[in-house]
């Protein structure tokens, strides 16, 4: 008999963002850290006699719990990968959502009907993964392994293994990040003890316990899709955004004057993705501008605006602008992204510390001190 104790990596960028994180190979986040924190002490008193990952960032650093109380070596393999989600790499969900409806509804509820072009097939997950959990079940046979992997790739080896159908694969519910399978096998033959098992986690670490995209068959929620900004025809929708922010900002629109931004924006326009209206299913919810040259000399990117309506605020959803924006960059081989923030702006502030940004100088703008802020990134491979 050999005991599987297959994880799901802790929450990773891609999680947080609502961007499509198959082979994108995204960092675990702060909350992830802590996540992986409860993970280890779980796991502090369990027997564990060898251990095995995924070759992607995020399950590299999951493994982590187990080896902070077991002295075990991680090897780390590409068969235990996420699903390839080909053409939807890196992408928002919105915007999958919304441009390939069909194939987002065969991803969700009928997947060996889901084909994106460059994408691995559920079936061939299925297969790779009863594949390798066969083989390391028989060569630690008598023995207890942990195995972290990925949340559609578990989904799909739990699938075959309790015989539900991929139209039925709704009866196999998503897992939080960090939840827990323990598989047995007998003689060769699989048989799943518990499955999803999350206990360890509090509710403020629970990455589900902050979204509700899981449980709700409404498309709308949620999932933000970019779309990108188009001079002139929205050039009177950027100059509402921005007024709106000088006076969120400076609690007047005393010395804002709309032409220099508009030709900033248009010459940023010109790159691909650098400047995208927001939307929520087909309401406009905010914008995003992004400068290509700015601070390019230093290896950092720069945010020009960041903008949501009053009506989408205070919903969590202003991190997915900020996940567009590391995305960009990265693809750029950014090492990180600054901008500027006006020192009596306490909710901006607050907001961009909460996400690792910090405070690396000042300047004098137009009404006041400006706090220079930055954030590091890397490139994913």
């Amino acid at each position: 008999m050999t005991k599987i104790y297959l994880i799901r990596h802790a929450e990773a960028e891609g999680n947080l963002y609502r961007r499509i994180q198959g082979h994108w190979d995204g960092r675990v986040t702060p909350r992830g850290e802590r996540q992986i924190d409860a993970l280890a002490e779980r796991f502090r008193g369990t027997a564990i006699d060898a251990l095995y990952s995924s070759d992607l960032q995020r399950t590299r650093e999951t493994a982590g719990a187990i080896t902070r109380y077991h002295d075990l070596e991680v090897h780390v393999t590409p068969r235990l990968r996420e699903i390839n989600m080909g053409a939807w790499e890196g992408r928002p969900w919105g915007n999958a959502e919304h441009e390939t409806p069909e194939q987002m509804y065969f991803f969700n509820h009928d997947p060996d009907r889901w084909s994106i072009p460059g994408c691995e097939s559920f079936p061939a997950v299925q297969q790779r993964m009863q594949r390798v959990l066969s083989e390391l079940a028989a060569q630690h046979e008598g023995q207890t392994i942990a195995v972290v992997s990925h949340g559609m790739a578990i989904r799909a080896y739990l699938c075959a293994v309790l015989g539900v159908a991929s139209a039925d694969i709704p009866q196999v519910p998503h897992g939080d990040n960090t939840a827990v399978a323990c598989i047995v096998y007998e003689t060769g033959v699989p048989r799943v003890e518990f499955y999803n098992d999350n206990s360890h986690l509090p509710p403020e670490l629970s990455t589900f316990g902050r979204q509700t995209w899981w449980k709700s068959t409404d498309q709308d929620l949620g999932n933000l899709r970019f779309q990108p900004m188009r001079f002139p025809r929205d050039a009177e929708f950027y100059t509402r955004c921005y007024a709106d922010a000088w006076r969120a900002a400076h609690g007047s629109e005393e010395g804002f004057v709309a032409a220099p931004y508009l030709r900033s924006a248009r010459q940023h326009a010109k790159t691909p993705d650098a400047v995208m209206k927001v939307l929520s299913g087909d309401r406009v919810a905010g914008m995003i501008e992004l400068d290509p040259a700015r601070c390019s000399e230093e290896a950092c990117g720069w945010i020009s605006f960041f903008y949501l309506l009053p009506e989408y605020r205070s919903r969590g959803w202003g991190v997915q602008l900020l996940g567009h924006a590391i995305w960009f960059f990265e693809t750029g081989a950014r090492r990180a992204i600054r901008l500027h923030v006006a020192t009596e702006n306490a909710h901006a502030l607050g907001f961009y510390e909460h996400y690792g940004f910090r405070r690396v100088g000042s300047s004098e703008g137009v009404r006041g001190t400006l706090y220079l802020m930055e954030k590091p990134i890397e490139s994913h491979c």
